[in-house]
């Protein structure tokens, strides 16, 4: 790895908050330089917010890759007469962003791509012998919103990741539908967020089996009702007289709460694969639409949702398995011993495997401390000449906000146990 610097690193922070920004997690991304708007609901990703990004696709990647789906890339912008063939051209409705190249053919910017992988697989597919398979991808997404808002939580281009499987049967499907389910589960828990699995309605998507995955928050769209046996539901989905304060499950009592979706899981049937002409000859040898299923999770959207689980009123406090550095060295004064203390530090934080950055920035100390607090470093470390002679330096938790003395021999390897 490679320690970076403040000093030489683009992090525009601001100090005031932007008139537009509604949420929390819109204003800390803006003020903490992650993100800069470009237009209405769409947003440069700035070095932060970017490696914020990769982690968790990292994470989601783990996971996919951990189910035996193969990464893949599909293009972004596809023809008008597949979605024709689907039914969706006009079915999406006007959130679909659709555009004429120059010779007047239509075209849309995906919002998803089950028409597109259909029709991939359509000329390879032949044998029941070639299911399973599962398909994902990373891919930028769009969708014509008639209010953008809630800067990455409700945005006209986003990230996501789409994974799609194919099946001889629906057992099959099952099995598989419930192995990712799991592995959103375990997503979430990577990324440190306060979850549930929430029934749910398919949408645009189509099929009659989907869960969502919803992050507990109070800037979330979606009204939800929870208990502790896992049981969750989306109240706009509950049938006319449901209650909402006794579990259907297990009759315990109900919690109730504001979600924001971050994943979401379908059974969809052979609604596209008979639709776009892809078809198996099963074991009897009689053609059959592959079954299929969709799985798609958000990645900036996810972003935002862990600002919104974690914050407090100096800035962002990031879990470590998605902050883009784990450990800040905030270097005081220009003392030749403070900067080779910081660049020894470094060195052993950065061959212990952890991420490391130094703010070696020529700004005052109180600058630097509300920068870190902004910008949500798991843990920060104060290199100054005073406690370089006294032998030991201060370590801040962002999350707890604790901080201990620790001595300059022993901070390494407590920030490695610390870090897990």
């Amino acid at each position: 790895m490679t320690v970076q610097r403040l000093s030489t690193y683009y992090m525009p922070t601001l100090k005031e908050t932007p008139g537009d920004a509604e949420i929390i997690s819109h204003q800390l991304l803006l003020r903490a330089g992650y993100m800069r708007k470009t237009a209405s609901g769409i947003y440069s990703l700035l070095p932060l917010g970017w490696r914020v990004v990769q982690k968790i696709e990292q994470i989601v990647r783990e996971e996919m890759d951990a189910l035996g789906a193969l990464e893949m890339r599909l293009p972004i912008i596809q023809p008008e007469e597949m979605w024709r063939e689907s039914g969706r051209w006009d079915a999406y409705g006007p959130e679909l962003m659709r555009l004429k190249d120059r010779h007047d053919r239509g075209w849309c910017l995906g919002p998803t791509h089950e028409e597109i992988i259909s029709a991939l697989i359509a000329t390879d597919i032949k044998s029941y012998k070639q299911l399973p398979f599962a398909l994902y991808q990373m891919n930028t997404k769009f969708r014509d919103e008639i209010r953008p808002r809630f800067g990455l939580l409700r945005g006209r281009e986003f990230l996501m990741k789409d994974c799609y499987s194919f099946h001889a049967s629906y057992d099959d499907l099952d099995e598989y539908y419930e192995l990712q389910a799991q592995a959103y589960g375990r997503i979430c828990e990577r990324m440190g967020l306060n979850w549930r699995r929430v029934e749910a309605d398919s949408g645009q998507i189509g099929g009659k089996v989907t869960a969502e995955f919803h992050a507990i928050a109070e800037a979330g769209e979606s009204d939800i009702v929870y208990c502790d046996c896992g049981y969750a539901a989306d109240i706009d989905t509950l049938g006319e007289g449901a209650s909402l304060e006794v579990c259907p499950r297990c009759g315990g009592a109900l919690e109730r709460a504001r979600g924001i979706e971050v994943g979401q899981v379908f059974q969809v049937g052979p609604q596209y694969s008979e639709t776009m002409g892809v078809s198996f000859a099963d074991v009897e040898g009689v053609d059959q639409p592959p079954i299929m299923g969709c799985y798609g999770w958000g990645i900036t959207r996810s972003l935002a949702a862990s600002v919104e689980q974690n914050f407090d009123e100096f800035g962002i406090k990031w879990p470590a398995a998605i902050a883009p550095f784990e450990v800040c060295l905030i270097g005081i004064g220009k003392d030749d011993a403070v900067a080779a203390a910081l660049d020894a530090l470094a060195c052993q934080l950065d061959e212990a495997g952890v991420e490391v950055v130094i703010d070696d920035r020529a700004e005052r100390p109180g600058t630097k401390f509300a920068d870190a607090d902004l910008v949500g470093w798991p843990h920060q470390v104060v290199v100054g000449a005073r406690g370089l002679e006294a032998g030991t330096l201060e370590v801040k938790e962002r999350k707890t906000g604790e901080k201990v003395d620790v001595p300059v021999k022993e901070v390494a390897s407590y920030l490695k146990q610390r870090l897990g």
